[in-house]
């Protein structure tokens, strides 16, 4: 018989698969993409700034090329020549043959597998069974009590009182960045930016569609330099006089830990190579694995106040103050102290809140002395040591100290949420997450709430027994597991066991966890073929950027493919390797439609090539004299999924026109809204929901089948988003929107945006439960998903980008000083196959004092929450209803914050807390984002509300308040090194009629031109002389001069960071685009909303109303 395996160790005879798909920890051949670039690892929505040693750090967040401007990776497949690529792919990554193999190069314990795994979980039985009757929760883990704060009387103008306790030396703010008004730590917005996928030189002209394998990785800045974020004295901020008194804002200065340098990583590809090929990439995978250099105590903790204890502080929040200790007021700007002016209030708009671009990386340890570390800002730039929380990549809280009862919470008028972005690609230089394979048994559990054996499951009785820190029962360790307890009454392998120290972790699931064999890699083209859809160049582009991405899908026997048209009715291809050609199979029927030679309709990628090459360079002659306008594509995605149903999948739809006939067919409200206008006006809103039930009955049963849908809607007339977005929200899909869709422009972007769907770290057939502590538990999930039972997410489709919004409530009280635990649980199928199980875990204290709530508030989290909670409610509530909302929740939450945690001399001040202090600036400019103005297309924002659903937390505030920047004069922006120059607030009062203005918010980039621009600048970057040979549709070219040359650098590194090939646009004074672009000036006043100086005078007088 043979001897017992231990859990975790290799079976004899077993030949473990191989490690998944997106591993970033392998380094082999550097000049091997196929090895080393398997997984794309950029955080998409995460801002990346780069502070390389050689050059003063860019402004907001900006990352600097990593490759010298003549120095790109040449192509890394053996074979294939370099091809000059259109435009920079986001997300351009090219996949192995097979899933990578070799030794691991971390030292792992002998139950963890090496590398890190990928891949969806499915539906199965008891893994997520439902929580039991509350028990005992055994608190192991004191949390931090903070004393109350104190404010004396504000300073006069020019005193600057201590900061409280600083744990590291201040440094400046970098060159050119504005002085923070508040001297908190810069916020910045920005996104981290995918992979390279344009080998050969950049072009940013008309598209050149050419196949090959293109050389891509992540685009991460080095970490050269790590340092903690700039910390300055307040500036003078506003003045704001009447008759009777003087109102003035006062914030609190904190100071953020230390951060100690980090040896800099392996420099990544860039994602949009925009230099001449030819050199090689520098030697080392970007994923290769890096060693944590331990620094003597990388983030010092704060000095203790006797008798109390502190938790660690944010970075860039108020440090506890004692209860004596002064804290800065920002003294009236401008006239006599004491003397009253006449006449309205005055504020020096120069000196109110604004984003500070940061210009360090911070390292955060997750964890430090047994405490949780508040995460830095999410539009920061970070790398994350894991050391028992998860990465706030991953999951991240509203608060990072959980109030105690819901009346404390609901006191603060603050929401408590978690944000889980499960699949989030970390930082390169981060550890990567470790494969922990506990064999046949599969890994530890609670018996009771099931939840996963995580650092904070306290082991006791010698560690023959375990409390789970999520439900409190106490379970018998499974005697194969069983380890002794050192004297700190951990576990001695502790720290060699991942599942023991790390916050993220992931199990290689069971049998037990599969209900089928893990679904194949399918991914299923359907492309409208419609008279519309030919005649504006829409099926061409379809067809050229799927003839492209082919060779970027997962190479091996599970890849299967399939390819449909459709106009009013639908046409299957045949693609079998014995056929001479393909073989075309109409189905006329689009009322009960059908799939005929199912077999034959899907097939292998390796069978197939040849016969996908020719029918997609064929379907746009074959279809040119085509003069059917109605499209039945309700029926077609409906024939798609029918021959998807035994396997499931990807469906990528390319669709035109409104769908008019068959299945699901729809009609032109947005005109019928238009012709009755006093009804339109009553219920705008109702055009904003579906127009009936009948996609989402087929959405659902598309999600029961794992068939994930994406739609790419290439149109120039309303299709009726509303209804159509049902499809992809309901199957954990997006809706790609290119209105008025250009040939000459969108191509470029259509092609970057499909490759990077295709190529992101992703995975099929998932499942998610989020687990948290009692006392606490899952109020509501939202997102993009599918749920038939209340405590599971069905995800038939996720990837790197899709973040779910996780609403928790109170239903009992917590216990001050405990920790309150949350756990989220994915199970899903790797694109090779393989059936995972990521477990995330956070513990945060339990506090009953509401200035921790307010110091510990995470602004980002909260306000990408609110953003979709508002975006959720726009069909169903009147706008006006919906922009009082908006503002009430920032007066609630400033009037508490005024009412019970500042002491005031005067009741002419306007205290913000300092984690909030943006947020009157941010709930502005949502007022006055496409989602809540009255005056755009419906179909605009219906887009809006959709793509809000699933938006992760870095793009959630660049969405709403964009970054803009002066390009006219980049020649003359030398000096601090960074191709980013610095960034404007968003008012037209910084608008000069000799500039050009470039605005972006992670989607689409507005270049603005002044009515006087100097007509050699016009030609030197546009090739025009004058205003009015302005082009309605545009191309980026770039010219021979330098200030061409460094317009075509700012783009492109923008598109790196956004992870995003910007559509971009022209627009000129005086025209409907000169009124685009000034709609994002969100600190005018507009006819859609007051100015930023308004709306905080307007905030201050209802706090005061407030006030008893």
């Amino acid at each position: 018989m043979a001897a017992p395996v231990p859990p975790g160790a290799p079976r004899p005879g077993f030949n473990p698969p191989p490690p998944p798909n997106y591993n970033p920890s392998f380094q082999r051949n550097p000049d091997s993409l196929a090895d080393n670039m398997q997984n794309l690892h950029i955080n998409r929505l995460h801002s990346m700034p780069n502070s390389a040693p050689t050059r003063p750090p860019p402004p907001f967040g900006q990352s600097p090329s990593p490759f010298p401007p003549s120095a790109t990776p040449s192509s890394a497949f053996p074979g294939v020549a370099p091809v000059s690529q259109h435009g920079p792919s986001p997300g351009a990554l090219a996949r192995p043959m097979m899933p990578p193999s070799g030794p691991p190069q971390t030292t792992l314990p002998p139950n963890v597998a090496p590398g890190r795994p990928s891949g969806p979980p499915g539906a199965q039985p008891s893994p997520f069974a439902s929580r039991p009757h509350p028990g005992s929760l055994s608190s192991s883990m004191a949390g931090p009590v903070v004393p109350p704060s104190g404010s004396p009387p504000a300073p006069p103008p020019g005193a600057f009182p201590s900061s409280g306790f600083s744990s590291g030396p201040l440094v400046p703010p970098p060159f050119g960045a504005r002085p923070g008004a508040f001297g908190s730590s810069p916020l910045t917005t920005g996104s981290v930016v995918p992979p390279s996928s344009a080998p050969g030189t950049m072009s940013n002209g008309p598209p050149v569609f050419a196949s090959g394998a293109l050389a891509g990785g992540p685009y991460f800045p080095s970490a050269g330099s790590l340092q903690q974020p700039p910390v300055g004295p307040p500036s003078t901020m506003m003045s704001t006089r009447g008759p009777t008194q003087a109102l003035s804002m006062r914030s609190f200065i904190g100071s953020a830990p230390a951060s100690a340098p980090l040896g800099p990583p392996g420099q990544p590809a860039p994602p949009f190579s925009a230099a001449p090929q030819g050199i090689p990439p520098p030697p080392g995978s970007p994923y290769g694995s890096q060693a944590w250099p331990m620094q003597p105590r990388q983030v010092a903790p704060p000095p203790q106040i006797p008798g109390s204890v502190q938790p660690p502080r944010m970075f860039g929040m108020p440090p506890p103050h004692l209860p004596n200790q002064s804290m800065a007021a920002i003294p009236p700007a401008m006239g006599q102290t004491g003397t009253p002016m006449a006449g309205p209030s005055k504020i020096d708009p120069n000196q109110i809140p604004r984003p500070v671009p940061s210009s360090t990386v911070i390292l955060h340890e997750t964890r430090q002395g047994n405490q949780a570390n508040p995460p830095p800002p999410a539009t920061s730039e970070y790398i994350v040591r894991d050391t028992g929380n998860c990465s706030p990549r991953y999951m991240r809280c509203t608060i990072n100290q959980i109030p105690c009862t819901v009346d404390l919470l609901t006191t603060s008028g603050m929401q408590l949420a978690l944000l889980v972005q499960p699949l989030a690609i970390p930082h390169p230089s981060e550890e990567p997450i470790q494969i922990v394979d506990f064999g046949e048994s599969g890994p530890v559990r609670c018996s009771r709430c099931k939840g996963y054996i995580n650092p904070f499951m306290k082991f006791i009785d010698q560690g023959r027994r375990f409390i789970c820190n999520l439900c409190g029962f106490t379970d018998e360790t499974p005697r194969d597991y069983h380890c002794n307890l050192g004297p700190d009454g951990r576990r001695r392998d502790a720290d060699e066991r991942p599942e023991l120290c790390r916050g993220t972790v992931e199990f290689v699931a069971t049998k037990e966890y599969m209900v089928r064999d893990p679904m194949p890699a399918v991914f299923f083209f359907l492309i409208d073929v419609s008279m519309n859809a030919l005649q504006t160049g829409a099926t061409a582009a379809a067809c050229s950027a799927i003839s492209q991405v082919i060779a970027d899908l997962p190479e091996g026997p599970r890849t299967m493919v399939g390819i449909a048209t459709f106009d009013s009715t639908i046409h299957f291809y045949n693609l079998k390797r014995a056929l001479q050609q393909p073989l075309m199979l109409i189905v006329p029927d689009v009322q009960d439609v059908y799939t005929p030679l199912q077999t034959d309709v899907i097939v292998q990628l390796s069978e197939c090539r040849q016969h996908l090459d020719l029918l997609l360079e064929n379907i746009p002659t074959m279809f040119q004299n085509n003069r059917t306008a109605e499209s039945a594509f309700g029926a077609a995605i409906k024939a798609a999924f029918l021959a998807m149903k035994s396997t499931g999948g990807k469906l990528l739809v390319f669709q035109s026109v409104l769908p008019s006939v068959g299945i699901g067919a729809l009609s032109a409200r947005e005109a019928e809204g238009r012709t009755n206008i006093s009804a339109g006006e009553k219920e705008a809103h109702k055009l904003l929901q579906p127009a009936d039930k009948t996609l989402k009955t087929m959405a659902i049963e598309f999600a029961e089948y794992q068939v994930c849908v994406d739609i790419f809607i290439t149109t120039q007339t309303y299709v009726d988003i509303a209804s159509i977005s049902v499809i992809p929200r309901t199957t954990g899909g997006q809706v790609y929107y290119y209105y008025p869709f250009s040939a000459l422009s969108d191509p470029a972007k259509l092609y970057n945006d499909l490759r990077w769907n295709v190529t992101r770290p992703q995975g099929f057939e998932a499942v998610m439960r989020v687990r948290c502590s009692q006392g606490l538990q899952v109020q509501e999930y939202s997102g993009n998903f599918c749920k038939r039972i209340p405590t599971d997410v069905d995800l038939p489709g996720i990837d790197c980008d899709k973040t779910i919004m996780v609403s928790l409530k109170h239903d009992d009280k917590l216990q001050d000083g405990s920790e309150c635990s949350f756990q989220c649980a994915l199970l899903y199928t790797t694109v090779y196959g393989q059936r995972r199980i990521r477990v995330t875990t956070l513990s945060l204290p339990c506090t009953s004092m509401l200035s921790n709530l307010f110091r510990s508030a995470d602004l980002d989290t909260q306000f990408a929450c609110f953003l979709k909670q508002v975006a959720s409610e726009i069909p169903s509530s009147p706008l006006l209803q919906v922009r009082e909302q908006v503002t009430n929740l920032c007066i609630n939450i400033l009037h508490s914050y005024r009412k019970f945690c500042a002491t005031v001399s005067s009741s002419g001040q306007l205290i913000l807390p300092e984690a909030l202090k943006l947020l009157p600036l941010y709930n502005l400019a949502l007022t006055k984002s496409t989602g809540l103005r009255t005056d755009g297309r419906i179909d605009d924002r219906s887009f809006w509300i959709n793509y809000v659903s699933s938006l992760s937390t870095p793009s959630a505030i660049p969405l709403v308040y964009p970054r803009m920047i002066a390009i006219h004069d980049l020649n003359s922006k030398e000096g601090d090194g960074s191709l980013i120059p610095p960034v404007i607030p968003l008012s037209s009062e910084h608008l000069s009629d000799e500039g050009v203005y470039l605005l972006e918010n992670g989607e689409d980039g507005l270049i603005y031109i002044g009515n006087s621009t100097d007509p050699d600048i016009l030609r030197q970057l546009f090739g025009i002389s004058a205003v009015d040979e302005i082009p309605t549709q545009f191309v980026l070219q770039q010219y021979d001069n330098p200030l061409s040359k460094k317009l075509n650098d700012v783009v492109n590194e923008i598109r790196r960071q956004r992870c995003s090939y910007l559509r971009l646009k022209l627009c000129k004074k005086g025209d409907s685009s000169g009124m685009l672009f000034l709609s994002y000036m969100v600190e005018d006043k507009t006819p859609s909303g007051v100015s930023y100086v308004e709306f905080l005078v307007h905030i201050h007088r209802q706090i005061q109303s407030k006030m008893p």
